[in-house]
Formats: structure tokens, C-alpha cells, sequence
């Protein structure tokens, strides 16, 4: 038996926020471990002799003096338990489904709308706009083909999903307006329905599109980074002017007059230049949103604004903290959601999602102003991956199969991180930008996703131990959730 401390990528241990946390990566199960279980995973792992091994015994004494042999032997048949019901290193059922991966019903569409924008921001991928292929408007004519694109791909599928994207989709509002009006008709002669979000800078809302968006709007997506001045800093107008007083007020107005039953957020990115990002994150719940995303901006790192791997230590540290924040926010009363650290540990997603994510190129589709067709909204532009034509009515299925094997057992990365079951093999599209293949994980997003969830499981440990009957319970010594 190796007595080094082992590596099993059954299991993820980590010590957060005064916890010691297990993750039982299959399983999912969260465990708030003593100190003494917590050290003796450094050393067991099945198959279990019935009885603690003397060596072990040694071993944690070694690491330990003040640990006694009897409480040892009591932790090590605790472990034992767990084990036998599954719920620490318990084997992976996941991989059985992949075959399953494959080729699907397109259920969700991304429809760019205005291949335009009245913002200039620094960090944009889509090149201010026009993705790199010059500003146009998508006509109504090519929407209703996408509709109609949509709902014949979807096969059997009743419940599809088309976001209006941009460049600033507000730029064509009456597109969108007409779209929308011919997919209802739609909707009564196939019985299919159709679920819009929209996402928007929110320079051009007026009370007319915002009545109009939060009637027929499922979701909507209010593009603003935080702070004024972090903002007005990555966020110009084309003469160099702030875009937060304009913004901030319109947004507001949209919030308090849409649907308490209808979601939306506030989504933000932060860059070097705001390291200190809970301040952001705070500041949009202080201008009085409660359903807010603050993510990091995903660049080339010649960028003076990328996030480096240096980077990473400060970044961590300020999840931390906002996890940290959050918590005490929690206790005060003044819940609000952070999109990043919204984790359910008693279900999630289906095996199949937990495979292959968002679907890329396979599930979901991109449509440019042209008609092409793209895996999406981050593909479009490059022509290698164009997929199809809504006029010439090609689709590429060659490349659809293509994506729909891109799960985590086919990412050499993924197969063992304890996070994949979590992020599920990361961006395709960034994968390919900055690793140069879609099945190679991105570096640095999977680095920052693990620090995301890391603190997002702590968060609900903390809850899960706080709302317990038996409150006298020390949180430090507690064995599992």
C-alpha cells in the first residue's frame, strides 16, 4: 500500500471557509469532514481491508502525535460506511451514457439579429459588432427562414429556445418584433412553443421595446460590468463617452416592471483593471438587482485588460472573498442570486448534460445576418466552421456529429477532473481560440471554474449545516452533509 498522499480522482478535498470539504465527484456528495477523516483521505482508498491497516495507523500518528489509534480506527470505519453506500469513492455511471452522445434534435437557436452596436467595448469578442465580417442588419425575411429552420430541425422537440443577439439587437427591434409575431403563428400550427430571451446593452430601451420585452421575453440579459467607473472604462459609446447614467436608469425600469414569474440578470465582466470584483458585484445589488453575473473576461492575453495565469492567485482570492460576502449577506436577510455560484447538490443536470454541456454545435445553432449557419454565437465569422446556409438550406451533419462527441470522455483533460461533471468539458469555442481544438481545455477557464465551484459547494455546506435543527453542531467537526 502507498502511504504518499494519493491521488483519486473519485474524490476532490479541499479546506474552505474554516470547512474541511470531500467532494465525491461521482456521486456528488458533499461531505464536512473532521480534521482526522479529512487526513486520513490522504491515505485510504478501496478496496478496504476490514480492518484499519497498522501502517496507516503509523502513518496518521506520523502526520499527527496527538491522534489516537482508537479514534483513527473509528474514522476509518466511518470512510468504510460511506463507501458502501455509495456516496465517497464511488464509482463513475456516468461514462456508460456516452454513447449516447451523439447527434440530437436542434433545440435552441441563437439569432443575430444585428450584426451592429452602438457600444464600443474593449473586451468584445465579436469585434465591437460586426463579427469581423462588417455591420449589417439581419432582415425579417431571414429570421422567419431561421424560425422555420428551427422548428423542422427540432424533430419532436416542444419546447425551443431563440436568443436575440448582437452586436446590440435593439438596432433591428422591428426584425426582432416581426420574428417573434411570425414564430407565435408558428407555435399554433405545430404546437410547438418558443422561449426568447433577448440581450441587450440597453442604450436604445424606451418604454415601447420595454413593454414589448418583458411581455414576450422569457429571459433577458442587461449587459452592465458594475462599478461606474469599471464600466464607463470597458463600455464607451463610439465618441469615447460613458455609457452607465444612461443605462442604469433604463435597466431599473425594465426590472421593476417585468414579471416577478420571468427571469433576468445583470451580467457583467470583469478584466485586470477590476481584480476587486465583488465591489462590482455588490454594487450592482446596491443599484438594485438581484439576479447578477459578473464573469472574466475570456481574451488573447497580448490584451493590457486579459486574465493572465498570473492572475489566477488574486482572482481565487476574490471569489473567496465574495463567497465570504455572500454568506454574511445571507445571514442578514438580503439574499441575492450570483450566477456563478448557483450550484443545486441534491439534483442537476440529466447524465447526458453533464456530458456534453451547452450543446454546442450539435443541440444549439448560431444564424448571422446572412443565413449561415454556426455551432455559435462565438463561431460565427470563422468560416471553418460554418455549417450551413438557411437560403441554400445546407447543414452540415458531419460537423453536427462532430460536436456532438466533443463530451468529456473524448477531452483528455476532462476524463479525470473533478469538475467535469460540473463544467462538462468547458467552452468548445473557447477551447478552439485559445488551445486551438475544441477538445482541448481552455487553461484558464477550467482554472477559474474549479475556484468557482470550489467556493459555490462551500457556500451551500455552510447553508446546509446553518439551517439544521441541531444547531449546537460544530461546523469544524461535523462528519457529512
Amino acid at each position: 500500500m502507498n502511504l504518499n498522499e494519493n491521488f483519486n480522482p473519485s474524490i476532490h478535498k479541499y479546506q474552505l471557509g474554516g470547512l474541511n470539504l470531500v467532494l465525491d465527484v461521482n456521486s456528488g456528495g458533499v461531505h464536512v469532514l473532521d480534521q482526522m477523516t479529512y487526513d486520513l483521505l490522504d491515505f485510504v482508498q478501496p478496496p478496504f481491508p476490514e480492518t484499519c491497516p497498522d501502517e496507516i495507523l503509523h502513518a496518521m500518528q506520523s502526520k499527527n502525535p496527538e491522534y489516537q489509534q482508537s479514534d483513527i480506527a473509528e474514522c476509518y470505519q466511518e470512510i468504510q460506511e460511506l463507501h458502501a453506500k455509495k456516496i465517497l469513492f464511488s464509482q463513475d455511471e456516468y461514462e456508460k451514457f456516452a454513447k449516447f452522445a451523439t447527434s440530437s434534435p436542434v433545440k435552441a437557436m441563437c439569432l443575430h439579429i444585428s450584426h451592429d452596436c452602438n457600444l464600443r467595448c474593449q473586451y468584445c469578442f465579436a469585434s465591437t459588432g460586426d463579427f469581423g465580417t462588417g455591420r449589417k442588419l439581419m432582415s425579417v425575411e431571414t429570421g422567419k427562414k431561421a424560425i422555420d429552420f428551427l422548428l423542422e430541425k427540432s424533430a419532436d422537440r416542444q419546447q425551443l429556445e431563440l436568443d436575440f443577439f448582437g452586436g446590440e439587437p435593439l438596432m433591428n427591434f422591428d426584425a426582432v418584433k416581426e420574428v417573434v409575431l411570425y414564430a407565435r403563428e408558428r407555435e399554433k400550427e405545430t404546437g410547438k412553443h418558443f422561449r426568447f430571451t433577448i440581450t441587450t446593452n440597453g442604450m436604445l430601451l424606451n418604454d415601447e421595446n420595454t413593454d414589448f420585452i418583458n411581455r414576450e421575453m422569457s429571459n433577458v440579459v442587461l449587459s452592465i460590468d458594475g462599478r461606474k467607473e469599471i464600466h464607463d472604462r470597458m463600455r464607451p459609446t463610439p465618441n469615447g463617452k460613458g455609457s452607465y447614467d444612461v443605462i442604469l436608469p433604463k435597466f431599473r425600469k425594465l426590472v421593476a416592471q417585468r414579471d416577478k414569474n420571468l427571469d433576468y440578470y445583470v451580467r457583467g465582466t470583469f478584466t485586470k483593471y477590476n481584480l476587486d470584483f465583488s465591489d462590482d458585484v455588490f454594487s450592482l445589488y446596491d443599484a438594485g438587482f438581484d439576479q447578477i453575473s459578473v464573469e472574466p473576461v475570456v481574451s488573447d492575453s497580448k490584451y493590457p485588460y486579459a486574465l493572465t495565469e498570473e492572475d489566477l492567485p488574486a482572482v481565487s482570492a476574490e471569489y473567496e472573498k465574495l463567497a465570504q460576502r455572500l454568506i454574511a449577506q445571507d445571514r442578514a436577510g438580503k439574499h441575492f442570486n450570483f450566477f456563478h455560484f448557483m450550484i443545486d447538490l441534491n439534483a442537476g443536470p440529466c447524465a447526458i448534460k453533464r456530458l456534453k454541456g451547452c450543446g454546442c454545435g450539435n443541440e444549439y445553432v448560431a444564424i448571422s445576418p446572412e443565413g449561415d449557419i454556426y455551432p455559435c454565437h462565438q463561431f460565427v465569422g470563422m468560416e471553418n466552421f460554418k455549417m450551413g446556409n438557411l437560403d441554400d438550406q445546407t447543414f452540415d451533419l458531419e460537423m453536427k456529429e462532430k460536436f456532438a462527441q466533443s463530451h468529456i470522455y473524448n477531452k483528455s483533460k476532462c476524463r479525470d477532473c473533478w469538475a467535469r461533471f460540473y463544467c462538462s468539458g468547458g467552452c468548445n469555442a473557447n477551447n478552439y481560440q485559445y488551445q486551438g481544438d475544441i477538445l482541448e481545455a481552455h487553461t484558464l477557464s477550467c482554472e477559474l471554474e474549479k475556484k468557482r465551484l470550489e467556493c459555490a459547494i462551500m457556500i451551500q455546506a455552510v447553508k446546509l449545516l446553518e439551517n439544521r435543527a441541531d444547531t449546537d453542531i460544530d461546523l469544524k467537526s461535523y462528519k457529512h452533509c
